[in-house]
């Protein structure tokens, strides 16, 4: 079959091949035939050595598609079944699990360590445990979630990760409140989510902090009241705020540095949410006087901060509703052998999401 493989990391381009082979299905375990997935800044970030990942792999995490084949145990699919990949599934028995916070469950971490593709020069590791650039993967069958007929491969793989992240950062992690003063610092398809959970929420000013005028542009299209490039912080906090600082403002870049201007973004008394994934050596610095005397709250968000499977759910009925718009996020669309034009685009900015079929 064909897949996305990367050699080494720090490699810039990806190389497909068709002489790959999903490998490990067996007792608790699904086949995948992908047939959507989207590009994630999390695979660019594998790919430079940002996130760890052992390589070689095939990165993507974002997928959907139809289940091929049914391992010994598995209930509640069947063959021909749509789901989605949930790259971070739940055990359901872990002490994170039981204390109801099953979105820091480890379980799922450990698929990662475990190659599940194989070429004729030896392993392949998938990224995150899944790998969907490529026409099928083996997962555990907790990865695999059933999806309504009515939502597309592409919107469903979507939800698999960055709109589920964003969104949940929103409504489960931060608890954006009706009225209240948002700013989103990294406006990409996580960003946008964002910006829309905080939408509907009943937020009353969004603004978008981004570099590229065109993803500013799609924010406004997508539920932003304002944006404005990086440099214009500043004005828009006083104009808006009178100084004091949003209520909520959201990092979605990963870096300490836009950490840091998030923190002053911040009201005293508000609310830092962290949502962008960053280097383990990149370290934000925060004195302990500003820490007592701001009291400003600062929440990393995982994976939107709550049980995936209601997010997906929320997700899927506000869809519905029109209070969300999915299809915006897809600003670009390519075939599997045209991935590193996904790549690129989302490199540049140029891309919100790039749907890949495969």
């Amino acid at each position: 079959m064909r897949a996305a493989v990367q050699h080494q990391i720090g490699q810039d381009k990806l190389e497909v091949f068709d002489d790959v082979e999903a490998v490990g299905f067996g007792p608790g375990k699904v086949r995948v035939r992908i047939r959507a997935t989207g590009l994630c800044h999390s695979d660019l970030s594998a790919m430079s050595g940002v996130l760890p990942q052992p390589a070689p792999f095939i990165p993507g995490h974002e997928g959907a598609g139809e289940i091929a084949e049914v391992g010994e145990g598995v209930d509640g699919l069947a063959v021909g079944d749509r789901v989605l990949v949930c790259w971070l599934p739940a055990c359901g028995a872990c002490p994170a699990c039981k204390r109801g916070q099953s979105h820091l469950c480890l379980a799922g971490f450990l698929n990662a360590g475990t190659a599940n593709y194989r070429r004729p020069g030896g392993d392949i590791f998938g990224f995150a445990g899944t790998g969907t650039f490529a026409e099928e993967v083996v997962l555990s069958a907790p990865c695999a979630v059933p999806i309504p007929d009515d939502v597309p491969f592409e919107i469903a793989a979507l939800i698999g990760c960055g709109v589920t992240t964003g969104i949940g950062a929103a409504l489960n992690t931060a608890k954006v409140e009706a009225g209240s003063s948002v700013a989103v610092i990294g406006c990409g398809g996580v960003g946008i989510s964002a910006i829309q959970g905080a939408r509907a929420a009943g937020a009353a000013e969004i603004v978008a902090v981004d570099p590229v005028q065109s993803r500013r542009d799609a924010a406004l299209r997508l539920g932003a009241t304002e944006a404005v490039a990086p440099e214009e912080l500043a004005d828009v906090k006083g104009r808006l705020t009178g100084g004091e600082g949003f209520d909520y403002v959201f990092e979605v870049v990963g870096r300490s540095s836009t950490a840091r201007t998030a923190y002053e973004a911040t009201r005293r008394g508000g609310t830092l949410c962290v949502v962008g994934a960053g280097a383990m050596d990149d370290n934000l610095q925060i004195s302990m006087f500003e820490l007592f005397f701001d009291e400003k709250r600062i929440l990393p968000s995982l994976y939107g901060g709550g049980d995936v499977l209601r997010s997906y759910d929320r997700v899927i009925r506000l869809w519905r509703a029109g209070r969300i718009d999915l299809e915006g996020l897809i600003t670009h669309r390519v075939r599997l052998e045209e991935i590193n034009d996904a790549v690129d685009q989302m490199r540049s900015g140029e891309a919100l999401r790039t749907c890949v079929t495969v």
